[in-house]
């Protein structure tokens, strides 16, 4: 019983679920395109009414052409005049579109088509540029991402009728399969991520990472204080110590292809774990702290993407690394000017409690490579100042090789899921000098602070191996990004695998060596 307004009633019980639901609508291929709810087809805004011959009801899809010189990324609607009166949405895009605003276009396709609540959806690609395959792609994309429903608890909701069945056209051909599991990844992110921090916390994420190893043949390890204490990591131990409770951790997980079970890893993926910022004694304001549960996405991409690279059994040997703590404020809690020793030995000055972020991640990052993989990746929302420079349409990234740069960017630019570089000279090093240990853990001032995170990390990487970090300034947006029509995004998990699986980058690096 809770007691309020001066009465008592039944506490109500809400249930938790902190996986989303492992169903989704049915990906079928056919010739013929009838009884849907929902048609969306895409096209070249340059393209003429003879584009539209071979749709069912041409003619009313061709009268669409005739309001006026369509423009890309626009979007009209109709209704056909069948049994299912199916709404017909069509999308322009200009030719040679990016990556992007195929994305982009299709997610605002989805948006018009949302209110309808089909239960059956068909996705058409029309003309040549951009290739079909790939416009096709990203309406799948969109599909299951809009018909992926984040968490909710409200006490009346009654839902909506689930999407059941997604259409494509026999041709062209398209890897559903790698579209499914790379949407799949990204909705697994968006929903760790939008989890509230009461239900989503320290013990709560432990039950998901083991029922989610136990789903898909993953090894888990659990490093508690304990355990961490006797490693060194000092570091992340300092922003676990106000917990109120000791379940505070660092998760390590492993998939290994078939016949490489012993290897070492291939990749390290790692992830900021923050499941609530307060900011610590550097307390923040109201609303900067208001969707500060969101602060452990990065762990939420590293997870994802490991499971991706599971789902598509890919030949890399994988870990993730997930820093899991909160950053709360209290009578335990690390203070500025104290100095703490991390796993790499390194001694770190603190200056202010809330860049517990890069402390998190600094032993996360020395554990890791004591593994000695052939690349480190790290994902965090890591800093504001990522997002004062690129806003949130791009995240940051810093790599210790400047070889990988254009990789990086050809991954992001290929994925939709764009990344812009910053300067990463050792001169920057200067900012972080202390006085009493090896490094600040910040400067005074804000100026740079994306690129003086990075340069901190960097103290935690060993220089023979190649490391990227991707500071997540496009982990949340107001209104979505691309495809995604929710404010958190999954930024990272279709990226990656981009890089590793479609890109390569493991085989260039051994190339290389």
């Amino acid at each position: 019983m809770v007691k309020q307004g001066g009465h008592r009633r039944a506490a109500a019980r809400v249930p938790v679920a902190l996986l989303p639901a492992a169903i989704g609508p049915k990906i079928v291929r056919s010739r013929t395109l009838g009884d849907l709810d929902t048609l969306l087809v895409v096209m070249p805004a340059s393209a003429g009414r003879e584009s539209l011959a071979a749709l069912p009801e041409a003619e009313r899809w061709q009268g669409l052409l005739d309001r006026e010189v369509p423009q890309a990324l626009s979007v009209r609607t109709t209704a056909l005049t069948n049994r299912r009166q199916t709404q017909a949405v069509l999308g322009f895009l200009a030719d040679g579109a990016s990556m992007f605003e195929q994305l982009q276009l299709a997610g605002r396709m989805l948006k018009s088509a949302a209110a309808r609540a089909p239960r059956s959806v068909g996705l058409v690609a029309l003309g040549a540029n951009p290739p079909r395959a790939a416009r096709l792609e990203a309406l799948l994309g969109a599909t299951l991402a809009e018909h992926f429903a984040l968490p909710s608890f409200k006490s009346d909701a009654g839902g909506t009728p689930a999407l059941e069945r997604i259409v494509l056209p026999t041709d062209p051909p398209l890897d559903t399969r790698y579209a499914k599991i790379c949407a799949d990844g990204t909705n697994l992110a968006r929903w760790l991520t939008a989890l509230p921090p009461n239900m989503l916390d320290a013990r709560g994420y432990r039950r998901v990472l083991g029922e989610l190893a136990r789903r898909h043949g993953l090894g888990l390890r659990w490093l508690g204080p304990s355990e961490l204490r006797r490693r060194g990591a000092n570091a992340f131990l300092a922003v676990a110590r106000g917990n109120g409770h000791r379940d505070a951790g660092i998760a390590q997980l492993t998939y290994r292809p078939e016949r490489r079970r012993a290897s070492a890893p291939d990749v390290a993926l790692i992830g900021k774990g923050i499941l609530f910022d307060t900011g610590g004694v550097n307390l923040k304001s109201h609303r900067s702290m208001l969707e500060m549960h969101t602060d452990m996405s990065g762990s939420a991409v590293a997870l994802a993407t490991l499971i991706a690279l599971a789902e598509l059994r890919a030949p890399i040997a994988a870990d993730a690394w997930l820093a899991i703590t909160e950053n709360p404020v209290g009578p335990q809690a690390y203070r500025p000017q104290e100095v703490v020793r991390a796993a790499n030995g390194t001694s770190i000055q603190v200056i202010h409690t809330d860049a517990e972020g890069r402390m998190a991640l600094a032993d996360t990052l020395s554990l890791a490579a004591r593994t000695r993989p052939r690349l480190m990746l790290d994902y965090g929302t890591l800093t504001g100042a990522c997002v004062y420079a690129l806003t949130e349409r791009y995240s940051g990234v810093f790599t210790n090789r400047e070889a990988l740069l254009e990789r990086l960017l050809a991954a992001g630019r290929a994925s939709g899921e764009r990344v812009w570089p910053f300067p990463f000279d050792a001169d920057f090093d200067a900012d972080l000098e202390s006085k009493v240990a090896d490094v600040l853990q910040c400067a005074v001032e804000s100026k740079g602070d994306h690129i003086l995170a990075a340069r901190f990390l960097n103290r935690f990487v060993p220089p023979e191996i190649p490391w990227a970090h991707l500071d997540l300034s496009a982990a949340t947006r107001a209104g979505g990004l691309g495809h995604i029509n929710t404010d958190i995004t999954g930024f990272g998990v279709r990226f990656t695998l981009e890089l590793l699986v479609r890109e390569n980058l493991l085989h260039a690096l051994r190339e290389q060596t």
